[in-house]
């Protein structure tokens, strides 16, 4: 799982920064069944920052676990920007934390269609601003990754670290 890694990894980078700044994330991973987890509790005193990860990985998970709207799925499947960002929003405001992340793809082989083909993924990460403040945001982006099942999961857990790490950076600057 180490194929894709910068150095520093994103892991520690991203540690560290939530570290010194006193922040929290939690984490809901469909398509990387846990790997944006791994990575994070890889790094010593992941404890500090990393509050909880969940991996729910079918329909009835996703609406049971974390409350996705019956409505969001059908009209948009489990593999889209605004599931991904429901998925976000949950995973930071269940744990009550100042950052939620959340991972949605097509790993392959198969499950590809000509809209979302094998690789499609998206990247969901909500901040939670102080109340009432208005400034609480929740951003998905979309990627496409080459490679097999494998190589997209690592990438895009990777992918989703480096987008936490920017968050954080554009909220310090």
């Amino acid at each position: 799982m180490h194929e894709f890694a910068e150095d520093p990894p994103v892991e520690q980078r991203v540690g560290d920064l939530l570290s010194d700044r006193g922040e929290t994330v939690a984490v809901t991973e469909t398509s990387t069944g846990g790997l944006v987890g791994t990575l994070l509790t890889s790094v010593p005193g992941a404890s500090d920052y990393l509050d909880r990860v969940v991996v729910p990985y079918d329909y009835d998970a996703l609406r049971t676990t974390l409350a996705v709207a019956r409505e969001t799925l059908d009209e948009h499947g489990a593999v889209s920007e605004p599931v991904t960002r429901e998925l976000a929003r949950a995973a930071r405001d269940t744990a009550d934390v100042t950052w939620g992340i959340a991972t949605a793809g097509v790993a392959g082989p198969g499950g590809g269609t000509p809209e979302k083909p094998v690789g499609t993924c998206f990247v969901g990460v909500a901040y939670a601003a102080p109340w009432e403040s208005g400034e609480s945001t929740a951003r998905v982006s979309r990627y496409e990754f080459d490679g097999d099942r494998n190589a997209v999961r690592e990438r895009l857990a990777r992918r989703t670290l480096r987008d936490l790490e920017t968050a954080v950076r554009d909220r310090t600057e």
